[in-house]
């Protein structure tokens, strides 16, 4: 396994900045965030912003793990669908854009929708997914939806019914146990349902149970990685851990995104090494 941090938490820092702090703590990867509030949203990146970027990437050392590219399927409205599915496919051809030595970045997205509406929208749902699974195809880009809380798809078992409707290779898994944790789902369960179809990971810290919970920084709540670690690596899993400071912490007054980052590498670079997991 390896380690790597998302720009998800840095949205207004510069990625030439972002780059540097997250090589020089010593991190293996990066996840670039490429949605409209941040420095390195889509609409932003031509071809030479492209370039420029993956060549800052190969200069410090990082491994580009994967993009954040969430765009919810589940719009009502037609026109803002369109606008979703178009952004999904042009983040997929980033990807391709990014890719090294022909192994392009996952892209990662969410469902969208809420909890409740599982019965009268999954299917609906599966079928904009399958739409997008074809494009991912024909580009060779894994798609790598993540459940979450208070989304549409939010358990283990939801994601499994999804991976069985769209039945394609180019769907998978990001893995944020943070969802389940808040659940109370034990680390064991949910990383034995979805280890097998993960290709890519989020880790947060949290605090109490839904719908009384909140996200943290990595190493400022009682998380215990080296379990989830050791866990992880008993079921064969050998991607990134990439850390992930959520939106709920953005909103802090203050907040400091490098601290953020610093304080997630030296809470679970501690965890490798108390784990005995040698970053390969």
């Amino acid at each position: 396994m390896k380690l790597g941090y998302s720009t998800w938490g840095m949205p207004t820092l510069p990625i030439d900045q972002a780059v540097a702090h997250i090589a020089a703590l010593g991190f293996d990867g990066i996840e670039i965030a490429v949605g409209a509030e941040w420095t390195t949203s889509l609409d932003r990146l031509d071809a030479a912003e492209r370039r420029r970027i993956l060549g800052l990437l190969q200069q410090y050392g990082l491994t580009l793990s994967a993009i954040a590219g969430h765009a919810s399927l589940l719009e009502q409205d037609a026109a803002a669908h369109a606008a979703n599915v178009a952004r999904l496919k042009a983040t997929i051809d980033l990807a391709v854009d990014w890719a090294r030595d022909g192994e392009p970045p996952f892209v990662n997205t969410l469902s969208g929708g809420r909890t409740a509406d599982w019965e009268a929208q999954h299917r609906l749902f599966a079928d904009r997914l399958a739409e997008i699974v074809a494009y991912t195809e024909g580009r060779g880009v894994i798609l790598a939806m993540e459940p979450h809380v208070d989304g549409l798809v939010d358990t283990p078992e939801r994601m499994l019914a999804i991976l069985k409707l769209v039945d394609s290779p180019y769907l998978r898994v990001n893995f944020d146990i943070s969802h389940f944790d808040i659940l109370g789902m034990p680390t064991a369960e949910s990383v034995a349902a979805l280890v097998p179809y993960s290709v890519h990971t989020h880790v947060k810290d949290q605090r109490g149970r839904y719908p009384d919970y909140e996200f943290l920084i990595p190493g400022e709540g009682d998380f215990d990685y080296v379990d989830y670690l050791l866990t992880m690596q008993a079921h064969g899993y050998d991607g990134f851990i990439n850390a992930e400071v959520s939106k709920m912490v953005q909103r802090r007054p203050g907040y400091d995104p490098l601290a953020a980052a610093t304080l997630s590498y030296r809470t679970l670079d501690e965890a490798f090494r108390r784990a005995g997991i040698e970053r390969k």
